[in-house]
């Protein structure tokens, strides 16, 4: 086709492939598509879409024209929508020179964007907007097509080893032509210093086009990461977003915003009132969403690790260093560190308290490990010891010590109030532990701690220097600032950029975060406890169930006060597996915190005197009061989360509490009129039985008797409008209405049928068998012992 009819076509085509902004269209449907459910349409996708397929070529031959395509603004994340509609520019070289009005007639600004960023910006925006995407299977995300293509769009265009490939070109000999600068279509006051954008740097003083082709084509590389960081990271509030910034923009941007709201407004407050909570997004992510961030950290971390080793020679290095190696220096603290930061701590404060937040905790623990992406391999070890955190990683521990520390503190909130007796649970307190305990980490993260907290010395070349973000200083290949060797000015820096000069920092090494280690060591000793009550009470009602009490009410039924846990339905190998889950993860604490024996042997006995001597759990944390027990926060957690429990027992008349489950209510019904037919018939003469000092009295008064039903019935007025009039001895049916005792007698009938027993015979057994079981029992509790029963 000729360029013509293919411009006209590429943004159908595209918003076919990807679906639509508003997410209507929903495309190929990529999320959804994977191999083993549909081989063919997951083949030909790949193939079409792969970097050297056809739909990336006619994207490079429309680049080779020039062509731009508009892309609604209204669709971009809230912070930067918000920022370009009150004509405040993004401090992200992306979107410079870019911003257009609409042309006559038409509504909202757009995004002027070339071929290759037009689709990557559907590409990555897909993730986001196609988030109702029927779905008749179950899904893998990290077996999806889209999956799949954001690895292979990685590596071909940041590629861990080589150069960024060339585009393929329709002309022979030929270059594909980068960007070329435009000049802006609207005025706009800017966050930050303009970029010198990394294509403008390198680009302006080639004396050809065809001398290097790597620093002609690393624009595409810097573009796509970019679309990738700012469509999947650029989603915070308003609060975070300002903390971001530094104080002469927000002075500016604030000056501009009043000039604005004086002009066309008549309250200027009420205008700031609106421009404040216009950065404010409804955002929340999804597993799948949080899987693709963690693929790109993972990435990130592989391709800034395959940065060649720098000269010895300062002057070798500045002649010799190509613009991808630059790239890769400074990849993750330029693009990646500080949105990244506020993704996590979004996340860290609204994901749900449950098993999900796994995908979220395994994403901020490869960011935490680069040295894992590193091309060296360990050296191999027989014994499983493990790998110490090497000394060269201090720099980039320090650089990001709020990752460790701030994060750390809010993972610490979430897993005190989590149920650590659920396996999945434990498994995330003990991965957190484990990364952490890794043998000089937490050396380095002390070390940082105390280059932040050393105090700040007035040196005159200092005095007029801002601790600002990395991204307000133009490109990674602008001009570059002389080398900070004060190792405390670059923390500092770090922390006061992503939080602001007025952050009041929370030392993890400190007394307070310690307290809270303490309280999680405390609540894995509880959580153990509790998984092994578990564990006994099952094993115990295992064993329990003899034959004669199917006939008979069990305590835990007549009550219902057992309360169980997931670990009931899961079995005993995962409360196994909870069980060393919770001990190495207090193992690791101890180590990473310096916890003393002597601490750990009082938090044990704590918890062990959980249990009295009947090997029942003690009740929840209260305080006595004038008007009883009251629950504190510790004992009402402890009931949320099923670590202690009140003893609820039905104190009342045996035969007229609810009806059960496991019972049939007809039967119930029908059973409570004849025992109190029969009770009331022979009434006087069940007296006379009990009141015998024979072994005929004692049997009686064994089965047919409850005394300490009988004494609360008397001196509880309530209980005694509520219970039938009979207290003396009686006879109770109501155990026959048990399905499980219908069962057991058909059964039984069945058997005696099968060896030709009539059910008049049968029924004699059955009885004869109960009166002799009676008998059993009342030589056992002889006397006014009451009926447990």
């Amino acid at each position: 086709f000729s360029l013509k009819e293919l411009h006209g076509i590429f943004p159908w085509l595209v918003e076919s492939i990807f679906g639509s902004l508003d997410g209507i269209i929903v495309g190929w449907n990529l999320r959804c598509l994977q191999g083993r459910t549909n081989p063919n349409e997951y083949s030909v996708a790949l193939d079409f879409l792969d970097p050297s397929g056809p739909m990336m070529k006619l994207v490079y031959k429309l680049q080779a024209e020039e062509y731009r395509y508009d892309f609604p603004v209204s669709y971009l994340p809230g912070p930067v929508k918000a920022s370009i509609q009150e004509q405040v520019l993004p401090e992200c070289s992306l979107y410079h020179n870019k911003v257009q009005f609409p042309s006559s007639g038409g509504l909202g600004l757009n995004l002027a964007l070339n071929p290759f960023e037009y689709y990557m910006f559907y590409f990555a925006i897909s993730l986001i907007t196609q988030k109702n995407s029927p779905v008749t299977h179950h899904v893998s995300p990290s077996n999806s097509a889209y999956f799949i293509l954001v690895d292979t769009y990685l590596k071909c265009f940041l590629p861990t080893e080589g150069s960024v490939l060339p585009p393929p070109s329709s002309n022979p000999g030929g270059a594909i032509p980068s960007p070329t600068p435009r000049s802006p279509a609207v005025p706009f006051s800017s966050y930050g210093m303009h970029h010198t954008s990394l294509l403008k740097r390198h680009i302006a003083h080639q004396p050809s086009v065809n001398a290097d082709p790597a620093s002609q084509e690393i624009w595409r590389s810097e573009t796509l990461l970019q679309i990738f960081v700012e469509m999947w990271l650029h989603h915070y509030s308003l609060e975070m977003y300002q903390k971001m910034q530094s104080p002469h923009v927000k002075l500016e941007v604030l000056h501009y915003r009043l000039s604005i709201s004086s002009k066309h407004h008549g309250s200027p407050a009420q205008s700031s009132y609106q421009a404040l909570h216009a950065y404010q997004e409804s955002f929340k992510p999804t597993e799948e969403h949080v899987l693709v961030v963690r693929l790109l950290v993972k990435h990130l971390h592989a391709f800034s690790n395959s940065l060649k080793p720098e000269p010895l020679s300062p002057s070798a290095h500045s002649h010799t260093a190509s613009p991808l190696e630059e790239f890769k220096r400074v990849v993750i603290p330029r693009f990646v560190q500080e949105k990244l930061y506020i993704f996590l701590q979004h996340c860290f404060g609204h994901w749900p308290l449950d098993a999900s937040f796994r995908a979220v905790l395994e994403m901020w623990l490869s960011y935490l490990q680069p040295w894992r992406y590193a091309p060296e391999k360990p050296p191999q070890s027989t014994e499983p010891l493990p790998r110490s955190v090497p000394d060269k990683w201090a720099a980039f521990i320090q650089e990001n010590l709020l990752m460790y520390t701030k994060l750390f503190v809010g993972f610490l909130n979430r897993a005190l109030r989590t149920d650590l007796v659920s396996p999945k649970n434990a498994l995330m307190v003990f991965r957190v532990a484990k990364v952490f305990a890794q043998p000089n980490l937490a050396e380095m993260i002390l070390k940082g701690e105390q280059l932040f907290l050393e105090p700040e010395l007035v040196i005159p070349h200092r005095q007029h220097r801002l601790f600002m973000s990395p991204t307000l200083g133009g490109s990674f290949l602008s001009s570059r600032s002389p080398a900070v060797t004060d190792a405390s000015f670059k923390v500092k820096s770090h922390v006061y950029s992503l939080e602001g000069q007025d952050f009041q920092y929370k030392q993890m090494f400190g007394a307070e975060v310690r307290n809270l280690v303490l309280k999680l060591a405390q609540l894995i000793c509880q959580a153990q406890q509790t998984a092994k009550s578990i564990s006994d009470h099952s094993a115990e009602t295992m064993a329990s169930q003899s034959f004669f009490s199917w006939f008979r009410f069990t305590p835990s039924e007549v009550n219902g006060s057992y309360t169980g846990n997931d670990l009931d339905e899961i079995g005993q190998d995962s409360i196994k597996k909870t069980d060393e889950y919770l001990e190495k993860a207090l193992e690791y604490l101890c180590q990473i915190f310096k916890l003393s024996e002597a601490q750990l042997t009082q938090m044990m006995m704590k918890c062990g005197t959980a249990q009295d001597e009947n090997g029942k759990k003690q009740l929840p944390d209260c305080i006595a009061s004038e008007n009883g027990l009251i629950l504190t926060p510790l004992g009402r957690y402890q009931i949320i989360n099923g670590l202690r429990r009140f003893e609820l027992q039905y104190q009342g008349d045996t035969e007229l509490q609810p009806i059960r489950s496991y019972e049939s209510a007809a039967l119930v019904r029908l059973l409570f009129r004849l025992s109190s037919l029969l009770n009331h018939r022979f009434a006087d003469q069940m007296e006379v039985l009990c009141s015998r000092e024979d072994f005929v009295g004692r049997l009686c008064r064994y089965h047919l008797t409850n005394p300490q039903l009988a004494q609360k019935i008397r001196y509880s007025p309530v209980m005694r409008d509520r219970t039938s009039h009979n207290w003396g001895p009686r006879i109770s049916l109501r155990f026959l209405a048990s399905y499980r005792t219908l069962i057991s007698l058909l059964m039984i009938y069945f058997l005696a049928s099968w060896f030709h027993i009539g059910p008049v015979g049968c029924t004699f057994i059955i009885l004869t068998g109960y009166f002799l079981y009676a008998v059993i029992m009342t030589f056992f509790f002889e006397g006014w012992k009451p009926h447990e029963h």
